[in-house]
Formats: C-alpha cells, structure tokens, sequence
C-alpha cells in the first residue's frame, strides 16, 4: 500500500517524536522524589502519547500511560489511579458515543459488568495495600506480557467466528482486576481475547468500551477512599489535558498510519521501558 508524500512526512515526523519523548522519559530520574521534581507538561506529554496510541489502537491507553509513569518512578498504586482518574472521562465519552451508535450487544454487556465491576474493585484495594516497591517489579512483568501481546497482535491476522464465547465473567473478572493492579488491560486483556476468539470486532469494542467506564469509575471510587489525591492533582489534570490534545490527531493519524506498524512500535516501546523498570526494581 502507497501512502502520499505529504502522509509518509507526517508518519515519520509522529514516529521521531514518539521516540525522542520515550527516549527522555526513559533515561530521566527515578525514584519516590522524581514526581516532585517534574512539572504538569511531561504528565501532559503521558498523557498526549497514551491518547494517540488509543485513538489510534483503540486499546492500550493505561498499558502505556502507566508503563510512562511507572518508568518516571511514580508508585504502582498512584500511577494507576492517576490514570484510571483521567480514564474516567474518556471512556465515559467513548461508552456513551457507542450506545447512541448502537454497537452494543447488551448480554454481552452484562456478562462483562459486574464481573469486571468486582474484580477491578478488588484489584484496586489490593494494589494500595501492599507495598509500591514489591509490587512494582511485579506490574512490570504484566506490563512487559501486555506489550509482547500488542506486538504479537500487530503479526497475526484475525480468526473467524468460532461460535458461542465462554467464561465471559470469568475474563470480565480477571480483566478488571489486571487492569487496576496494571494501570490498563481491560482492552488488551477482554477485547483482543474476545475477538480472537471470533466476536465481531465492531459490537465487541463497543461493548467493551461501555463497560469499561463502569469498571473505572468503580476503581477510582475505591482509590479516592484509600490514597490521598493531594500529592498527585499535576499527573492527573496533565493526563486529562494531554488526551485532549491529543485526540483529534490520533484520529488523524489512524487514517494514515499502518495499524501494524503503530502496534509494533507500541509493543516494542512498552517492553522496553517495562524491561528498564524491572530491571531498576530488582537492583
């Protein structure tokens, strides 16, 4: 496929910046103080690369905002709340356009809600009582598993409907609980499942986008009760102002860019910085 002289400039030009934001990201301080240290743009520019990878992906946004925060050194538990804070509004938004749309399938939504509500719920409060440090090393192994099935994504074709899917609970579940120990996976984890297993990708995104505002909205409930918000008010507005920003090109750059190779890059990115936090986590 032939892309225009003007959209293979801008491919490249997104591509350089992507990697030259991660590269600063990467090699900038670490630690318990570094949050002190950074202003409200670097959370905005999280939260603009998390927005773009989303729009773009339609999945992967707290994968890759919390695998950023995580890499700045922000504790497991304030990272994926500041990002399921944000999250709220987006998938708020997202799971209201889908319902008008009508890209609901309502027992699928059902099987997924409570169970995703539960097992969110419960990973929530197990995140913010244990310790950042022992779980750190931890979330980055799942988010280093996320990456590989997002790079692993981008080189394998879909499969044909299969037929009826089961244990639906059962991953709705598991989803919601990875995705708030993680910071992100409901997308990852429920979406890519459901549709590898053969549900139609159009109603299953949308479906699982509806539910997911529920399942945020039940995790930020439980973090609001169990850590103080005070000290974290700049990633959170800075995650928010960035997925703004960042929306309209993300729709730009879905038109224009090859959906493999956004999700390659993607993957290899937050393997790398997982790798990178495992690594300074274990020394």
């Amino acid at each position: 496929m032939k892309f225009p002289a003007r959209s293979s400039l801008f491919v490249l030009f997104v591509v350089i910046a992507l990697f030259l934001s991660v590269f600063g990201i990467a090699f900038g301080p670490v630690g318990p103080q570094t949050q002190g240290g950074l202003n409200i743009f670097v959370f905005m520019l999280v939260g603009f690369l998390a927005q773009m990878i989303d729009g773009a992906l339609g999945m992967a946004y707290g994968v890759s905002s919390n695998t950023f925060l995580l890499s700045l050194g922000l504790p497991p538990a304030s990272a994926s709340a500041s990002v399921h804070m944000a999250d709220v509004f987006t998938t708020g938004i997202s799971g209201l356009s889908h319902w008008k749309l009508k890209n609901i399938d309502t027992n699928l939504a059902k099987k997924l809600l409570i169970p995703g509500v539960l097992g969110g719920v419960a990973g929530a409060y197990i995140l913010t009582s244990l310790d950042g440090d022992l779980l750190k090393s931890w979330i980055s192994v799942y988010l280093l598993v996320m990456g590989a099935v997002i790079l692993f994504k981008a080189f394998r074709g879909t499969k044909k409907n299969q037929g009826e899917i089961k244990h639906v609970s059962l991953l709705g579940l598991v989803g919601g609980f990875f995705d708030a120990i993680g910071g992100g996976g409901w997308g990852p984890v429920v979406t890519t499942t459901l549709v590898a297993r053969g549900n139609n990708p159009r109603v299953t995104i949308g479906t699982v986008n509806f539910s997911e505002f529920f399942v945020t909205f039940a995790q930020s409930v439980t973090f609001i009760l169990t850590l103080n918000f005070v000290d974290y008010w700049q990633v959170i507005l800075g995650l928010l102002l960035g997925g703004v920003l960042a929306a309209p090109l993300a729709a730009y750059i879905t038109r224009h860019l090859p959906l493999k190779v956004l999700m390659a890059l993607v993957g290899v990115v937050i393997i790398g910085l997982s790798i990178r936090t495992l690594l300074l986590a274990l020394l």
